[in-house]
């Protein structure tokens, strides 16, 4: 039939395809399934604890997170003697088959799933058991199961099939060779002979398989054959194919499904590494290699096999995939210094990529960190989810805000769950947006998230796509070696400056406060606890608790996974972690004070209290002892008795009556809604609020968004404002205060506005009990500046954005993360609105506003109803943000004073401390002698018993600093982030103190060698 359509063809070959597929299994025997169900997992030695089942295909099991052992046992047919034997097993929930001893053997996943099923099909059912039967072979087989689908959900938990069945071999590879050469015809050009002459042969193979038999399948295999074997010529683009199972550590599902999502899917990856010669998977994430080890170590041996063969690449400098908006400067230093060490220590090998898939935005300060770990290259493509506007690059040098570059590929495809399939070779080369300088591109091929990674499907194809002509050709690598030719080219790359922004996912950015308060609270008090223990070591102390950090860090870390800290995961994933971080806090501040205590002691200081400062300036404020305020002023970086450091104040300027509160410097005066009418600014003889407008305007917005996203044009669906019930003015010993009581529909929120004497701002501390549901809670305050640009705090720096909405780009980027500040100023003065656990920000004009809560209800129904604890606090000042040391007051704000009562007698210190210290009350250990260069870290070195300072420029310009320590040190030297010295000469030590030039926002790490 010469003259037949190509669309009849077509119609065929699908027909035909579908006909394959059934025909490739045939059972021929069921087995017998039993299992006992538990609510939560147990080892394989209590597998027969739980609640017996006998099971057929169609009874249920389990109800959603249930989990269960199975038991499968049957006996393999004589007729199937000489023929192929596999199992199909099904469960309706995610298994993991194990051998003897409990070990996971291979993964299998429901077919039943939710996934794109343009990315292929999620279910893996199909067990091998032998290539040529003999006949009466036993199954016996035991498998770990989990009553939840691909992502989480509840798909019935019933048995959907469990059969001894023979698989014709044939048949399959025909049923590939049909997949390929159809969806290859569907990618070349309409009028190529390459489409024209794969249609036909695809049609005659479908009419000589009008009946499915040993002779048709042979006839059809050698139609298609020439086509298979046809070769491309010169390629203009070569794509690189890594097999990935990108793996959330938590998501729609706790934790601890992870780490037997983790077993399954390496299972499955080792056995198709067996299969497959040419495969070669990787996997990121020292923390889920961390779980395999703990809990499944036979399987880590064997992974540990794959890594020392070459075929299975760790990839990730990180210890979790975390969340680069929110999390702090130092964690995002600790999670490239834990992963990199753990995989060093594990493997012997040093990890050069950062894999960074699926995270919602990119920190500006990420090349610095990267280039002073020691990682050369940066694999995402989240930044292909952007809303409005596309990212102009696939291939670029992604510069940060102190100029470093790092060279960053987004695979083409924009996905990391790639089907491997004709259609994605051919989406790659044509929306490749650098192929006019590159002929490299990176191709991530798998199931992610419990899927098992690579199945059959993708390998059969990739085998059969090599270099197949009308496709550009494809190899299984490593993504090291596809980087390492990318650089080759890097000097044609366009560089792209400042962070990578995502035009979507804004509401990460709050969405789970209590966990976002956390975290910030554990960051500081791991920073705290680790200059405490420290100064201990400095002044003589040997019992520095570096497992103990370590251990709370990982911890710490691992919470701030990117589905975790932006809010984005179920509730039971909150109601674990707010646990465990309360756990982890009081350890952390248990730290502290056993620290302090003990440096007390060291000074001579016994049996009366001391008051402590961690950062690098002198600080005058007020501390509470003992229900005393007094004032105080303490050293920068050390201590002092607090009978010294208590001085004289006066706080007679300090006015709280209807309407007004009043100190030396501001006068605040209230509107009857509760909202600020006017801060008057007595320094600088002005008003910080723009007349007519008002500051502090708690307004309720309609919000039908789920944990990641809430309307773009929110502000036009206001809900309401906060109703202001009842008011009461005092002065509280160092403060003016106004407590302010709330209401909103059945949230209340009782607020306390103050002034304290001597100080700058207008602090407001807010307990909220938040009911509302499909709702968001903002303030805003309307400035009597004019500015184009807001700046914001990010990890060690800032960054400038538009205050305007001009252009597309900057109306995506309305909503706008900052940590401890954001700031409008003009040359002479400013307004900085600084926060103690809150994220997103928005700068519109004149308007600085704060999104303070926000209760979607998916994936948790219950987000954010519940009780809430924060601060945030309006600054004016004179001169801009940098001038007036915005920055010093953020961290002021957030890193308080700590007290602590002296326990340990001077007689417990050795001889020579007591010499050396004198019995000193007050102690500056370390100082720095320019304003904007901040000590972020002070902690003991990973291999030694050294100090290591981290400092950085917090201006944005060039800074030449002296870091002094008041207790002798013999050396000092510059390091990496690793803590590695890379043949630098040691720095020249003078007076204990060294000189140290900085550009802007550059990172210095310090060695320091004490004396003991």
């Amino acid at each position: 039939m010469p003259y037949e359509t190509g669309k009849i063809m077509r119609e065929k070959t699908v027909k035909t395809l579908d006909r394959l597929r059934d025909a490739i299994y045939r059972p021929i025997s069921s087995l017998q399934v039993e299992a006992w169900v538990t609510e939560e997992p147990v080892p394989y030695a209590n597998r027969m604890q739980g609640e017996r089942l006998a099971l057929s295909p169609g009874d249920r099991w389990g109800k959603l997170w249930d989990c269960a052992w199975f038991h499968f046992t049957g006996v393999v047919p004589e007729s199937a003697a000489g023929r192929k034997v596999v199992l199909l097993i099904d469960v309706n929930g995610e298994l993991c088959l194990v051998d003897k001893e409990g070990s996971p053997v291979q993964g299998l996943t429901n077919i039943n799933s939710e996934f794109d099923f343009e990315l292929g099909l999620p279910g893996k059912r199909v067990v091998d058991v032998t290539p040529c039967a003999g006949g009466g072979e036993t199954v016996d087989l035991w498998a770990d199961a989990g009553c939840n689908d691909l992502f989480g959900r509840y798909r019935s938990g019933t048995l959907k099939e469990a059969d001894i069945a023979v698989c014709n071999e044939a048949v399959r590879q025909l049923y590939y060779d049909f997949e390929v050469l159809a969806e290859l015809a569907d990618q070349v050009s309409p009028a190529s002979s390459r489409k024209a002459r794969v249609e036909r042969k695809l049609y005659e193979a479908s009419l000589a398989l009008a009946e499915i038999n040993e002779e048709t399948v042979q006839r059809a295999s050698e139609l298609l054959a020439p086509e298979l074997a046809r070769r491309g010529g010169d390629a203009e683009l070569r794509i690189s194919a890594i097999g990935h199972a990108h793996i959330d550590l938590a998501w729609l599902w706790p934790i601890r499904e992870t780490i037997r999502k983790g077993a399954r899917t390496f299972s499955t990856a080792l056995r198709n590494l067996e299969k497959y010669p040419d495969y070669v998977f990787g996997a990121s994430q020292p923390q889920l290699y961390q779980w395999m080890k703990e809990y499944y170590p036979k399987l880590y041996d064997r992974i540990s096999e794959r890594v020392r063969e070459g075929r299975w690449e760790l990839q990730g400098a990180m210890w979790v995939e975390p969340d680069t908006n929110i999390s702090g400067g130092e964690a995002l230093v600790r999670q490239i210094l834990y992963g990199k060490k753990f995989f060093r220590e594990e493997f012997g090998e040093d990890v050069r990529v950062l894999w960074l898939p699926d995270v919602f935005g990119y920190a500006g300060s990420l090349p610095q960190l990267l280039a002073l770990s020691g990682v050369d290259y940066m694999m995402t493509q989240k930044l292909s989810w952007n809303t409005y506007n596309k990212h102009p690059h696939h291939s670029f040098i992604w510069e940060g805000i102190d100029g470093t570059g790092v060279l960053t590929h987004l695979p083409p495809e924009d996905t990391y769950n790639s089907p491997a399939a004709p259609r994605s070779l051919a989406k790659i080369e044509r929306e490749y947006l650098d192929r006019g300088v590159s002929d490299q591109a990176l191709m991530l091929f798998g199931i992610g998230d419990g899927g098992g990674g690579p199945g059959e499907e993708h390998l059969e194809r990739l085998a059969r796509e090599k270099s197949l002509s009308g496709l550009p050709p494809v190899v299984q690598e490593p993504s090291l070696s596809f980087f390492r030719r990318l650089e080759k080219e890097a000097s044609s790359f366009q560089r792209y400056r400042g962070e990578l922004y995502l035009e979507k996912h804004q509401g990460t950015l709050t969405s789970q406060a209590r966990n976002k308060r956390y975290n910030r609270q554990m960051e500081i008090a791991l920073r705290e606890a680790e200059f405490a223990a420290s100064l201990a070591m400095a002044l003589g102390s040997d019992s520095y608790p570096s497992e103990h950090l370590e251990r709370i860090w990982k911890e710490t870390l691992l919470y701030q996974f990117h589905d975790i800290l932006p809010g984005s995961s179920i509730g039971r994933v909150y109601e674990e972690s707010l646990a465990r971080y309360a756990v982890l806090l009081e350890e952390t501040r248990s730290l502290v004070t056993a620290a302090y205590e003990e440096v007390a002691g060291r000074l001579g200081i016994s049996g009366e209290p001391i008051v402590f400062n961690s950062l690098p300036w002198e600080r005058r404020e007020w501390v509470e002892w003992k229900g005393e305020w007094l004032a105080v002023r303490v050293p920068g970086m050390g201590g002092i008795a607090l009978a010294e450091a208590a001085a004289q104040a006066d706080c007679g300027a300090l006015r709280a009556e209807a309407g007004v509160l009043e100190n030396e410097r501001l006068r605040v005066t209230f509107a009857e809604d509760g909202s600020l009418a006017s801060i008057y600014d007595k320094t600088a003889g002005r008003e910080a609020l723009r007349p007519g407008e008002r500051g502090n305007v708690l307004t309720v917005y309609h919000d039908d968004g789920d944990a990641w996203d809430f309307p773009r044009d929110y502000r036009e669906s206001v809900a309401g404002t906060m109703r202001l019930e009842h008011v009461e003015y005092a002065v509280q010993g160092p403060r003016a205060v106004a407590k302010q009581l709330y209401r909103f529909g059945e949230s209340t929120l009782m607020l306390t506005v103050s002034l304290s004497e001597g100080g700058a701002a207008v602090e407001f501390a807010a307990v909220a009990d938040w009911r509302e549901s499909g709702k968001m809670l903002r303030t805003s305050f309307a400035a009597s500046v004019e500015s184009g640009m807001a700046t914001c705090e990010i990890q060690f720096g800032y960054l400038k954005r538009p205050t305007t909405r001009n252009t597309l780009e900057e109306m995506a980027m309305d909503e706008i993360c900052a940590h401890r500040y954001i700031d409008l100023s003009q040359p002479d003065y400013g307004v900085a609105l600084l926060n103690d656990c809150k994220y997103g920000h928005r700068a519109e004009g004149h308007v600085l506003d704060l999104n303070l809560l926000r209760s979607p209800s998916y994936p948790d129904p219950a987000a954010d109803r519940a009780s809430h604890e924060f601060r945030y606090a309006l600054l004016p000042h004179e001169g801009d943000f940098v001038t007036a040391g915005v920055s010093r007051r953020g961290y002021e704000f957030n890193v308080p004073l700590t007290v602590v009562e002296g326990t340990m007698s001077p007689e417990s210190a050795g001889a020579a401390d007591q010499d050396r210290l004198a019995h000193h009350r007050e102690l500056e250990w370390l100082t720095v002698d320019h304003p904007h260069v901040m000590i972020e870290a002070v902690k003991k070195a990973e291999e030694s018993d050294d100090v290591i300072v981290r400092l950085y420029e917090s201006a944005g310009g060039a800074a030449k600093a002296r870091l002094s320590s008041s207790l002798p040190c013999l050396e000092a030297a510059e390091t990496n982030l690793m803590e590695e010295e890379e043949g630098s000469a040691p720095l020249e030590l003078e007076d204990s103190g060294i000189t140290l030039m900085f550009r802007a926002f550059e990172i210095k790490t310090v060695r320091l060698k004490l004396k003991k």
